[in-house]
């Protein structure tokens, strides 16, 4: 009786673990194609509608260039850097954790992030070795915006801000940024 109990039991727990197996080696097979069928259906979007490859400017490395001038002390430079564009204008308003307007901006040019760069923070030779920035220095910025205004004064932002190229109507900012004579 013990026996027939046991090999009941044995029968149970082999058919148990042989579906569950079978159950998972079929959800793996799902998710596997699934994967495969979403990297097939991006590949065909990309080959209809590939990147541009005519742009022969570009504004997040006239910003960047810019930039670093800028940062460095270098004000001049970045002020007088030649642009082979016209840059076009945007608006931005500035947001406050709590949702305050704290301020608003036209912009020359457009708004960059704080983590593009003009090259690779890795060697390409050896993805683990980093190597400096154009500066010198090693590590990574904070996450954040910077923009030039139309003056030429330079902002950087780490809140939440709306950025178009249609002018805002801002009446009363909680607090403006004026330069002091």
């Amino acid at each position: 009786m013990n026996r027939l109990i046991g090999t009941i039991a044995l029968i149970v727990t082999l058919t148990t673990t042989a579906t569950t197996a079978d159950a998972c080696d079929t959800t793996d097979s799902t998710l596997y194609q699934n994967s495969r069928n979403a990297t097939r259906a991006a590949a065909d979007i990309v080959e209809n509608q590939p990147a541009p490859v005519d742009l022969d400017y570009s504004l997040e490395r006239y910003n960047l260039i810019r930039r670093a001038y800028w940062v460095n002390g270098q004000r001049e430079k970045a002020v007088s850097l030649p642009c082979a564009i016209e840059r076009p204008l945007g608006y931005i308003v500035l947001f406050s954790d709590s949702g305050a307007i704290i301020s608003n901006f036209v912009v020359d040019g457009k708004v960059s992030s704080l983590g593009s760069y003009l090259f690779s923070a890795y060697d390409s030779y050896n993805t683990d070795k980093e190597i400096p920035g154009i500066d010198g220095a090693y590590g990574s910025n904070v996450a954040g915006i910077f923009f030039f205004t139309i003056d030429g004064k330079y902002i950087e932002w780490t809140g939440d801000f709306l950025y178009s190229d249609i002018p805002f109507e801002i009446d009363e900012p909680v607090l403006n940024i004026n330069e002091s004579k």
